[in-house]
């Protein structure tokens, strides 16, 4: 691992204002987010602010919002978020080099909305590819060492088997003492064992158990019974 715990001090802020208004960034501000393991997934529904965390730990990390390796700083037309700017880290026994280094710093921010500019910028030649590919791609070519890798809803690009074969980069990168923090709504991701999970919402943030995930529950009845869904939604 590389970062055991991440937080943000600021001396006063506006609780209804964004983003201090998000639930999680108040807990962020309050406790900070502990890491206890080498991949966490971060889940919640859409405005729980996930993407907003998540977006906020690769800026503090030194990652481009915009997406892409820590090679390139920075591609997007916009300053730091008033979050990301803020966020400090406690370093693991394996990061404390890197933390204390900016040239040593290796990682990658994979966004959904601007992935492909991201890997056309890293060389990996997205419009020659799926948009799947160009995910894969960024996998296989820039997801090799150790470092912190965020990403933020991956498998909105992926299907079933490639969605599997990230789990299985995860996995590769979690024993070579990477560092993966994923923001995602996929059961499938969430199942990788060993993973740590946390979700957020309107309670702020808390760790369940894949079993006990309400995407899980939903995934679940929606396909053993589909129409008890969709009766409420189709006319």
């Amino acid at each position: 691992m590389i970062i055991e715990r991440a937080y943000a001090h600021i001396a006063s802020y506006d609780e209804n204002a964004w983003p201090w208004s998000v639930p999680c960034v108040r807990g962020l501000m309050d406790d900070g987010v502990r890491f206890t393991a080498p991949v966490t997934f971060v889940v919640g529904e859409n405005g729980s602010g996930k993407s907003t965390l998540v977006e906020a730990l690769a800026e503090g990390f030194g990652l481009d919002s915009w997406g892409g390796s820590h090679d390139w700083r920075y591609a997007s037309p916009r300053a730091k978020s008033v979050l990301g700017e803020r966020i400090r880290f406690d370093a693991a026994a394996r990061g404390r080099r890197m933390l204390g280094s900016w040239s040593a710093r290796k990682g990658f921010f994979l966004r959904a909305e601007t992935a492909m500019d991201a890997l056309d910028r890293e060389g990996l030649a997205p419009d020659s590819v799926s948009h799947g590919e160009g995910f894969l791609a960024a996998f296989r070519g820039k997801f090799l060492e150790p470092g912190l890798y965020v990403l933020d809803e991956p498998e909105a690009a992926l299907s079933f088997g490639s969605c599997l074969e990230l789990l299985g980069h995860f996995d590769q990168l979690a024993k070579q003492g990477a560092q993966v923090i994923c923001a995602t709504h996929s059961p499938l991701l969430t199942a990788l064992p060993g993973a740590d999970i946390i979700e957020v919402g309107d309670h702020g943030m808390r760790r369940v158990a894949w079993q006990d995930l309400a995407l899980v529950d939903h995934w679940r009845r929606y396909l053993a019974d589909p129409h008890a869904y969709l009766r409420h939604i189709l006319g």
